[in-house]
């Protein structure tokens, strides 16, 4: 649930902050004192879109910040919670809880910027979207028109019964598996010619590079290869000097060389009787064993260079083979037999053949089948609740001062889609004989309220522990229906932390928390506040919002007797 909230510079809010309990929290106040800002402040912490034109005026940036709680949240709820603030690299903090943060800046043209924070980390707006939609759900004048869309009457059909949720998934794993099916075919069949095509330009490709075979690094060795034929000469003279240098010329006595040099020294060190001298003698039979070494790998080296004018020319008809595949495919050896692997794999899964593309047709037909089976599973569910749902919310409507009006829960087939093979719209009617309407054409802004608000009574029934806000749920409504308006938000809030704008006296004597925005108005500006209400001031803006009578006594006692009626019904609950 939402602990607290602190909002500074937006709108015609400097800075305010606000405890927030647990059960049914209500927000009135004056017409234009910001009671709006407050749920816009909720808007951005939800990852809404951040308008600058909200900024306070001479102000460069807003800021809202949210402490949200564990408590009375499910367990799943608390896993989701934790598994989004872990991949965005955030934390709890020290007491637990999840601190969100949005901020706006506005720059001196008027554009403006948004920033993110969840956990300690800055974050896109998206991953706070993702996290609010876990514990926060807002409700207002926008939201009761989302609900006229069917994909939102179909989404709150399938929250009310909890054994759709199993069988839709599995629909939707087999609908993907069919439509992926339904799709290669499509394709195979109308790019029969062009895969044909393409099986032979592969064909000729791999073909072309197992005959001249290249193996890893070749093409590198081949250079180095090449430059050592052509400085053969060269490289035999160096080393045979070398050599000479170091072992001596056999057929010349005065030409002894470094190695017996060495040796004879190491000898006449190693006899002497200083130990010093001996010393030396050991580091030369470490020089001597060295040049012994060396004069090995010069031998085998001369031995090694070749000696064929014509290995030559063969490496360099290699080099130019070589050559053919790296223009066409890869720059280097290695991307050339890269790119025959990932040729011989798109090759083995080009079958145009009229064996494969049978085998394809009855791969579709067996997905087809087997989705439409769970399809059906999925229909008789949604059929199931959608008589349970209708008559449910239209028991609520009654108690909402819409006795006679009923809803109804209308499931129609459609193509398979993504959310089944069907689509649902709900219709109202405003007596028990007459014909339901879609909500659309159907119903007032008073009524759809109504309605909102009694499908997510009856959807939310079951313990969730989320944060629910309505903004301004009971517009155009008064009366009898605003009595059990608050009733019906009192039970709501049994279950879930409720949060309520509203002008009403009647919903707002239900709260467990009274929040109060005031307005102040000097000659350079407006500035709003949020106050937590004790009973006596919470029974003097009752009276305000009854008749404008909060000073008198009779406005008084008609607002007490409201709140104890209230209030004596809500522990009776």
């Amino acid at each position: 649930m939402l602990a607290d909230i602190t909002i500074e510079n937006l709108g015609v809010i400097p800075k305010a902050s606000a405890e927030l309990a647990p059960g049914l929290s209500v927000l009135t106040g004056e017409t234009g004192a910001g009671k709006t800002m407050v749920v816009t402040g909720l808007r951005l912490l939800s990852g809404g879109r951040a308008d600058p034109g909200r900024v306070r005026a001479g102000c460069k940036k807003a800021v809202v910040e949210g402490r949200f709680t564990a408590e009375g949240v499910s367990l799943e709820v608390q896993a989701r919670c934790q598994e989004i603030l872990k991949a965005a690299g955030g934390d709890v903090d020290e007491n637990g809880d999840y601190l969100a943060l949005r901020s706006v800046s506005v720059s001196e043209e008027g554009t403006g910027r948004s920033r993110a924070h969840l956990g300690g980390r800055a974050v896109p707006a998206a991953t706070l979207a993702e996290f609010a939609s876990e514990v926060l759900t807002i409700h207002g004048q926008n939201d009761q028109l989302r609900l006229l869309s069917p994909e939102r009457q179909l989404a709150a059909l399938d929250r009310f019964d909890p054994r759709i949720a199993p069988v839709l998934k599995e629909y939707r794993e087999l609908w993907g598996r069919w439509r992926e099916l339904a799709r290669d075919l499509k394709k195979r069949t109308e790019s029969r010619r062009e895969l044909a095509q393409e099986v032979d330009r592969l064909q000729f490709a791999i073909e072309e590079i197992s005959a001249i075979d290249p193996a890893p690094g070749e093409d590198q060795e081949l250079i180095a290869s090449i430059r050592r034929m052509q400085d053969v000469d060269t490289l035999r003279e160096q080393s045979m000097r070398a050599l000479h240098a170091i072992d001596g010329v056999e057929d010349v006595e005065a030409l002894r060389g470094a190695a017996e040099l060495a040796g004879e020294a190491e000898y006449l060190l190693i006899a002497s009787a200083d130990e010093r001298l001996k010393a030396l003698g050991e580091q030369l039979g470490e020089v001597t064993a060295s040049l012994a070494d060396v004069s090995s790998e010069l031998a085998s080296y001369l031995d090694e260079l070749p000696v064929d004018p014509a290995e030559l020319d063969n490496l360099l008809q290699r080099q130019q083979e070589l050559k053919t595949l790296t223009r066409k495919y890869a720059p280097d050896a290695d991307g050339v037999i890269a790119w025959k692997e990932k040729a011989e794999k798109r090759l083995a899964s080009i079958d145009v053949s009229t064996e494969a593309l049978d085998k394809l047709k009855a791969e579709v037909a067996a997905a087809e089948k087997k989705m439409k089976k769970v399809a059906k599973q999925l229909r008789g569910l949604r059929e199931e609740a959608a008589k349970k749902l209708a008559a449910a919310v239209t028991k609520e409507l009654h108690g909402l001062a819409m006795p006679k009006s009923r809803l109804e829960v209308e499931v129609n087939a459609v193509e398979p889609g993504a959310s089944g093979t069907e689509e649902v719209q709900l219709l109202l009617a405003p007596t028990p004989q007459s014909p339901g309407r879609p909500l659309a054409s159907s119903a007032s802004g008073g009524e759809l309220s109504r309605v909102m608000l009694a499908l997510e009574v009856i959807l939310s029934e079951s313990p969730g522990g989320g944060t629910m806000v309505f903004d301004e749920v009971d517009a155009g409504v008064g009366g009898k229906a605003a009595v059990e308006i608050g009733r019906r938000l009192a039970r709501l809030a049994r279950s879930n932390q409720v949060i309520v704008v509203t002008h009403l006296p009647q919903v707002a004597a239900y709260a467990d928390t009274h929040l109060h925005v005031a307005k102040e108005v000097s000659d350079a500006e407006v500035s709003s506040g949020v106050e937590v209400l004790s009973d006596d001031r919470r029974i003097e803006e009752l009276a305000r919002m009854l008749a404008g009578m909060e000073d008198t006594a009779t406005g008084r006692a008609h607002a007490a007797e409201l709140l104890a009626t209230a209030q004596a019904e809500i522990k009776n609950m």
